[in-house]
């Protein structure tokens, strides 16, 4: 870990007046979520990603997403904040980021105390029926299948219940653009954790708060497009790296 950079990154972090987060997988696979775009974690292998992960697939074979989700089911219902969360979170408390902008659905900023999150992919909360439109929680529907397998259904109408996530197909969810847009425009500094930013429409929100003269700090493992425009760039593991900037900026507060 480059101490140099660590010190930085901190550096920037602490003058920030309108600090955002970004995120992406990377941030919750240390809490034992795959990444979805990683050869390695195997998500994607053997599979349609359409057939799966759409909004018409889902519609045509509900069975085939619940069928593809069933291990990250477990994975996602059992995971629980890492120290990298946790750095988010209490940065939002002392005042030096605003809130989080994430792509992931697991929940996991809320559950470490983050306050404003702006989830441009849904959420794994509730669920909807695609009949009658009945919200209900996620979680027992989800024990449920974890036990059964079959595709929960609504207890109201029988029709198929989908949870609160964005497939390949489906609209982001238009307050959370819009409070994301805004929180980018606004920021003077974006720290973006654990994302290839490779996934539009997410990915044009580092460079829209480039445009309004806003440094980045960019934590991944992978290099990204935004590198070279970046003011820091650490290739690490967010869960070591941000807990390391947060001490560097503790000590010298």
């Amino acid at each position: 870990m480059d101490l140099e950079l660590i010190a930085q990154a901190a550096d920037i972090i602490r003058k920030a007046r309108a600090g955002i987060a970004f995120t992406g997988a990377g941030i919750s696979t240390p809490s034992g979520i795959p990444d979805f775009r990683s050869p390695e974690s195997g998500i994607w292998n053997n599979v349609d990603m359409w057939e799966v992960a759409s909004a018409p697939g889902f519609s045509h074979n509900p069975q085939a997403f619940y069928n593809w989700i069933y291990p990250l089911a477990g994975l996602t219902r059992d995971a629980v904040p890492n120290p990298a969360h946790d750095t988010l979170a209490a940065w939002e408390r002392q005042g030096l980021i605003t809130g989080v902008i994430t792509q992931n659905i697991d929940g996991l900023h809320s559950a470490a105390g983050s306050r404003t999150v702006y989830e441009l992919h849904g959420h794994l909360r509730d669920a909807v029926c695609q009949k009658c439109a009945r919200t209900v929680p996620t979680a027992p529907l989800m024990d449920q299948f974890m036990r059964d397998r079959l595709v929960p259904r609504c207890e109201h109408c029988g029709g198929v219940m989908k949870p609160s996530v964005v497939l390949f197909g489906d609209m982001l969810p238009q307050a959370a653009v819009d409070g994301a847009i805004r929180a980018a425009q606004r920021a003077d500094v974006m720290i973006i954790v654990g994302s290839s930013l490779e996934v539009a429409p997410a990915n044009d929100l580092p460079e829209i708060a480039l445009e309004n003269g806003a440094a980045l700090i960019i934590v991944n493992l992978q290099p990204t497009h935004l590198d070279r425009k970046a003011r820091v760039t650490l290739h690490a593991d967010a869960a070591v790296v941000l807990p390391a900037i947060a001490d560097r900026i503790e000590k010298f507060a």
